[in-house]
């Protein structure tokens, strides 16, 4: 069962049964996550999502080691907006201690209204160490981490974000799943292929399935929701209680708003026109700007004007100079330009934005698949991981 029929627009969304998603006392509606995505679900791209539906929308992936210390990086990953109600951090850590100091941190200092616990990251920075998808393998290491964050989190829910395991022949989702129920979590998303298939193959969505049938915590389903009929399907064909959005949204925070349609059975918008998107991407830069300072505000705009402008006949000089603006005054100037009543592109509704790596064997430490059991400390690198893939 995969996920990559070709369908186009969405004028109305058949009626959804789904509850709302409930993680100890937070009631998430529609049930619909904000996956974490490395050098783009900050405070600002989260900000934009808000405003068009509900749902919870979690930061980038932060290092404990890195929070516990007070690197600046981490403390910057770790900001929510001054409206962002629920507040929601992905943690990465590889050592129980990391991982009790850090949610101890950010639980006592009522930062944080859910935590989420990284065990899908399948970049090679973090693999080679021993985290994120890697560490489910490790049974021991994976449950004292997941024990720790749960004692300390007191009634701040945890959930835990898996992927299926390190590759076909070293599958850990079942398991790993039923470990983290045991333990207390509150519910489990997983991202519906290997690490070593990365973003290649199309999600296998029976595996979703295949785990709500094996554990009794909400399972949230990831992998291939490009537009809102997705969602639906993916509850409909695997029981899941909610979806992770990830690379859909990239260039389109207005998924959120067709999501929450679709989810209440409501008519869903029109894609905005490439005048309304060059607004939202004026406005995206100007959050940026506000964040992080004009020079390093800016820069961080530059990934997403791709994203924003796919599928619009912009040419290719504007996209190359777009890649390298340099102020919000240039991107209003090479913006201006624009038609702006061109409508949008049905025909790359589902064409793919972002990551697009092909399976490639994972990285990992010397040694690790020769033993479930943890009996050595990892690599004192593997700690200062502060950012995903």
């Amino acid at each position: 069962m995969s996920s990559s029929p070709a369908t186009t627009a969405e004028p109305v969304a058949s009626r959804s049964t789904v509850d709302p998603l409930r993680l100890g006392d937070l009631k998430v509606w529609p049930p619909v996550v904000l996956a974490p995505m490395a050098g783009v679900t900050n405070a600002p791209f989260r900000t934009l999502c808000r405003r068009y539906g509900g749902g919870l929308y979690v930061s980038e992936m932060v290092g404990a080691r890195g929070l516990i210390e007070g690197d600046a990086t981490s403390t910057l990953k770790a900001s929510f907006a001054p409206d962002e109600d629920p507040r929601s951090i992905q943690l990465y850590a590889i050592e129980p201690r990391d991982a009790a100091g850090a949610t101890e941190l950010l639980v006592g200092q009522e930062r944080v209204d859910h935590l989420d616990l990284n065990f899908g990251c399948p970049a090679p920075k973090v693999t080679r160490h021993g985290g994120g998808a890697a560490l489910p393998w490790r049974t021991d290491l994976y449950a004292a981490i997941i024990a720790e964050v749960v004692r300390h989190a007191g009634d701040v829910p945890v959930t835990v974000k898996l992927r299926l395991g390190i590759d076909d022949d070293h599958l850990t989702y079942l398991e790993a799943a039923r470990i983290a129920q045991d333990l207390g979590v509150a519910a489990v998303a997983l991202h519906a292929r290997t690490a070593e298939q990365r973003y290649g193959p199309p999600a296998d969505w029976s595996t979703i399935a295949r785990l709500v049938e094996h554990v009794e915590v909400p399972v949230l389903g990831n992998g291939d929701i490009w537009e809102a009929s997705d969602a639906l399907r993916m509850v409909e064909e695997t029981g899941c209680a909610g979806v992770v959005v990830g690379r859909g949204c990239l260039g389109r925070p207005w998924l959120f708003r067709d999501l929450q349609a679709a989810f209440a059975g409501e008519p869903i918008a029109p894609p905005p026109n490439l005048g309304q998107v060059c607004d939202l991407l004026v406005e995206h830069a100007e959050l940026l700007v506000a964040t992080y300072g004009a020079f390093t505000g800016i820069r961080e705009l530059r990934k997403h004007t791709s994203w924003y402008l796919q599928g619009f006949p912009v040419g290719g000089v504007l996209r190359r100079s777009l890649n390298q603006v340099g102020s919000l005054d240039e991107l209003g100037d090479l913006l201006d330009g624009l038609d702006r009543s061109v409508p949008f592109d049905e025909g790359v509704r589902r064409q793919p934005r972002g990551h697009t790596t092909r399976p490639k064997r994972i990285a990992l430490p010397t040694g690790w698949l020769d033993s479930r059991q943890h009996d050595a400390p990892l690599d004192a690198e593997a700690a200062t991981v502060i950012s995903g893939g």
